[in-house]
């Protein structure tokens, strides 16, 4: 069977992360006093390579297919709500993780998708270099493009090892926080999401 151009072009950005992941690995360890080939270091830059790509896939999909089908039967005009899902991510300043919990809240209009499909928004943002304002709005952002809602609240809630990892706090938690449409409109419809979303 024939390679796909896509599958081809994948294969030579993989071997190009290899080739720079070796050359990045080697001058850390020669800056630091480590011996880049010593046993257990020997496969890491190709260990980074993998996982870098693994954590970065979020730039090989677009909103569009990470919502899928959109629907209309079955719309309701009430808050629709995925409560503290679990994400990781990179932090785009140091590539060091940041982790925590999102919880959307929407409002359909004449339009609605699965949960699952909410979930699949937030794992193509989270996996590219990111901070946690440009997460937070990004997600709104796409939902309203997407399915135009009556409005949509994010709410994200992580710890930076940029932050912790450095030795200036420990376990210290960044809340932000995107409003749109209704929810930006209406205090009694944020109130409602804040209380649905509470432990």
């Amino acid at each position: 069977m024939q390679k796909s151009s896509h599958d081809s072009l994948s294969n030579q950005h993989s071997t190009i992360l290899e080739r720079n992941a070796q050359s990045f690995f080697e001058s850390l360890c020669q800056s630091v006093g480590e011996n880049p080939t010593r046993e257990g270091l020997l496969r890491t830059p190709q260990r980074i390579s993998h996982a870098f790509s693994d954590m970065l896939s979020g730039y090989n999909k677009s909103p569009k297919e990470a919502l899928g089908s959109i629907f209309e039967d079955g719309v309701c005009d009430e808050m629709i709500v995925l409560k503290k899902l679990h994400f990781y991510s990179m932090c785009e300043h140091h590539l060091l993780p940041f982790f925590g919990h999102i919880s959307i809240g929407y409002i359909p209009d004449k339009r609605l998708v699965g949960i699952s499909a909410l979930a699949r928004l937030v794992e193509i943002y989270t996996h590219r270099l990111q901070i946690q304002e440009c997460l937070t709005a990004q997600i709104a952002d796409a939902l309203i493009a997407e399915i135009k809602p009556k409005g949509a609240m994010i709410v994200c809630e992580a710890r930076h090892l940029c932050l912790e990892m450095r030795g200036k706090e420990r376990e210290s938690f960044i809340i932000t926080s995107a409003l749109r449409g209704l929810f930006q409109k209406d205090s009694r419809t944020r109130a409602e999401f804040m209380q649905l979303i509470k432990d």
